[in-house]
């Protein structure tokens, strides 16, 4: 999948297909829009385009980070990914300008598809309305799609994080299609987890929303493998060092160097919450114990 950045990087593609959102998290609305993008432009050998905002456009709090909601478009087969930095000099553009001088003029779409609740242009007053009303003037299709809802909730990124931020990861399961997880960056910590006899790599977040403190059984993707492990989610109570939430995974049976890499934690199962041990013997005994239900939990999964 080629990424673009920028509206002065964009080129006209062979018959372009353009899914347009913010897309955030990827749920299962988003991939409606997005397989049926794919499908399109290879059935007329055109270029499937999913084009996308960072920062979000309304400000939210990030569900998926740029770099996950990328990865998760080139599993799903799209050509392009266009990433338009929404600046504010940008947020001053009209829906009608951006239709002309950049879906028209820049990318030259042929076909359209939007969520029927997307919104852009200046003031967030652009609508499947002013596409539809456009598509003849400059000669595109226009495909919109309704809004999936789920026991009559819509299935919307904000709904998901709300759901992974009071843990119930089971339902932001079944509305992303695939479990909840985090992707990071290895950074060096305080190596207190070999001193206990844990290893463990210190995660800095790519800005996602966070499962709530506690200890989790977790599979850990790098570089195209999967691994079993558990990660901890929380302020470290037992040293007593700061407030702030750290996230620490310990992977099963790996031998090697870390720092640096990129690790997807999915999250399985929680095993308990966070908790304060008197001392780090009580702690390492603690983690032998979360090890051994974690692998409990994978022999089920």
């Amino acid at each position: 999948m080629k990424i673009v950045h920028g509206v002065d990087s964009i080129k006209k593609y062979k018959k372009p297909v353009v899914a347009l959102g913010v897309f955030d998290g990827v749920h299962r609305g988003h991939i409606t829009v997005l397989k049926a993008t794919v499908k399109k432009a290879r059935s007329i050998r055109g270029t499937s385009i999913a084009l996308t905002f960072c920062p979000h456009p309304q400000k939210e709090e990030s569900l998926y980070s740029l770099e996950h909601r990328l990865k998760m478009f080139k599993a799903l087969g799209i050509d392009v990914a266009i990433v338009i930095n929404f600046s504010e000099s940008f947020s001053r553009i009209s829906a009608s300008d951006f239709i002309k001088e950049i879906l028209i003029k820049k990318i030259g779409a042929r076909f359209i598809h939007i969520g029927k609740n997307f919104r852009f242009g200046k003031g967030g007053r652009g609508d499947y309305r002013t596409l539809k009303a456009s598509a003849e003037r400059y000669n595109f299709k226009l495909k919109v799609f309704k809004v999936l809802k789920i026991k009559n909730k819509p299935v919307s990124s904000t709904f998901i994080r709300s759901l992974i931020k009071s843990g119930k990861l089971l339902l932001a399961e079944r509305l992303l299609t695939r479990r909840v997880s985090v992707l990071g960056t290895v950074i060096r910590g305080n190596a207190l987890g070999r001193k206990i006899g844990f290893s463990t790599a210190n995660i800095n977040p790519h800005h996602e929303v966070i499962p709530p403190r506690g200890v989790y059984a977790v599979k850990v993707k790098l570089d195209n493998k999967e691994f079993n492990g558990i990660c901890n989610i929380g302020t470290r109570p037992t040293l007593n060092r700061d407030r702030r939430v750290h996230i620490e995974v310990h992977i099963f049976n790996f031998r090697g160097d870390l720092y640096g890499k990129y690790l997807e934690i999915e999250f399985i199962k929680k095993i308990r919450n966070e908790l304060k041990f008197p001392h780090l013997a009580s702690l390492a005994l603690a983690i032998k114990k979360d090890i051994s239900a974690a692998k409990m939990v994978f022999s089920y999964h």
